[in-house]
């Protein structure tokens, strides 16, 4: 596997392990953002002359790297910043189509992203209904809630493929199934699977999916919204912004050639490596459940339906902020969505599947990626221990993502 250039972290570090609210860039991916930014860095807009040309190629090539990840086609694919902007555009682009022809219910989840409950909430003020349904206990989506919810009105159903706090897989294809015969659009929050959950997201009857580049080893600022055709016509998104034309008209401005052809790179490993990349991590998280067992975890999350990549555990009697202080000079964690973290409040993820306060101020949320190196386990079960004790002098020197660490 690849692994970063070295002098890119400077020890010592901790290892990383809060690959769910970034990963790092993969190397083949830099040099493809380098090439654009240094060399070809012509405005895709340009049409009379060869570097307008090329960076429109680079964009082309994107969208089709871009859109075999998920079984769509070249011209389903709208550029964005990122998934936020992506939830934004598939939400509140819809209203006014909603508006026009009656269709004022939407349903959603109570686990669902901030960019996807705020839009709703901002909706729900424009004369729309909003149902969010709850979670089971192990963090997951009943598809017969879904069902339950449903209207002859409803305009759409949006659930995340992913949860970004849990790592709890939800169940999109029963999701998919159960609408057949509904006209309401399905809207996919996939920036936690997006080229790691693959199957899920080439079903045709989900209408918009949402991705975002750097939770897929590209840079920040670049991700992508999936307007998948059904019979024939696109969903029927009016744009939250106005001038240039770009993008179908939908996100006008410049398109950002570089990052672009980042996530173009990224999209396309991703489909390559994915089965590779998910065997890593299987094995990482085997690792890590089995080195964790002392500390008695309580896992806050059905951990036969999460990635390999992420899980969120309580540990008793340690609230998250403890543990992370702890942990610091062995392993950089968080305590759940990093969109959120300046919030004192606990987490609506977890409060939405009723955990009791102590086990929701407890938790910690663990994620990792292909080119994760294991932390010194023994390390950071010992500062996990001697949390309350008097501190002890440092006796070890900890690693980044690129660096050798303890199995």
């Amino acid at each position: 596997m690849p692994v970063l250039s070295e002098g890119m972290f400077h020890p010592p570090m901790a290892v990383y392990l809060d690959c769910a609210a970034t990963g790092p860039v993969d190397p083949r991916v830099q040099r493809e953002v380098i090439t654009y930014l240094g060399v070809e860095f012509g405005n895709a807009g340009s049409r009379h002359h060869g570097f307008g040309s090329r960076a429109r190629s680079a964009v082309e090539r994107a969208r089709v790297q871009v859109a075999a990840v998920v079984s769509a086609t070249r011209g389903e694919i709208i550029f964005t910043s990122g998934a936020t902007e992506s939830n934004n555009l598939a939400l509140l682009g819809l209203a006014e189509h909603g508006a026009r022809t009656g269709r004022f219910h939407l349903v959603s989840s109570r686990i669902e992203h901030k960019s996807v409950l705020e839009p709703l909430q901002a909706l729900s003020g424009r004369g729309f209904e909003v149902t969010l349904v709850a979670p089971e206990p192990g963090g997951w989506v009943h598809p017969r809630a879904i069902r339950d919810a449903l209207r002859d009105n409803t305009l759409l159903v949006s659930v995340m493929q992913v949860n970004n706090e849990t790592g709890v897989i939800q169940p999109i294809r029963e999701i998919a199934r159960l609408l057949e015969n509904h006209p309401a659009y399905l809207h996919v929050d996939a920036a936690q699977g997006f080229g790691k959950e693959i199957a899920s997201l080439r079903n045709r009857r989900i209408d918009l999916i949402s991705i975002s580049g750097h939770k897929i080893y590209a840079p920040k600022g670049i991700g992508a919204l999936v307007t998948r055709r059904r019979n024939g016509q696109r969903p029927p998104l009016t744009p939250l912004m106005h001038g240039g034309g770009q993008e179908l008209g939908l996100r006008p401005g410049t398109l950002p050639v570089p990052l672009i052809a980042g996530l173009g790179k990224a999209s396309e490993l991703a489909l390559a490596e994915h089965q590779e990349r998910n065997t890593v991590c299987r094995r990482f998280k085997e690792i890590l459940l089995r080195k964790l067992r002392t500390l008695k975890p309580v896992f806050n999350g059905d951990l036969d339906r999460t990635v390999p990549q992420i899980v969120n555990l309580s540990l008793p009697g340690i609230s998250s902020e403890e543990a992370i202080e702890a942990v610091s000079q062995v392993a950089a964690i968080s305590n759940g969505s990093a969109c959120t973290s300046t919030s004192d409040s606990c987490s609506h993820v977890l409060s939405a599947q009723k955990l009791d306060e102590a086990r929701m101020e407890g938790a910690l949320r663990l994620s990792w990626c292909h080119l994760s190196r294991q932390p010194d386990w023994n390390a950071f079960i010992q500062a996990v221990e001697g949390i309350g004790e008097p501190a002890l002098p440092e006796s070890s020197t900890a690693v980044g993502i690129g660096q050798a660490g303890a199995a």
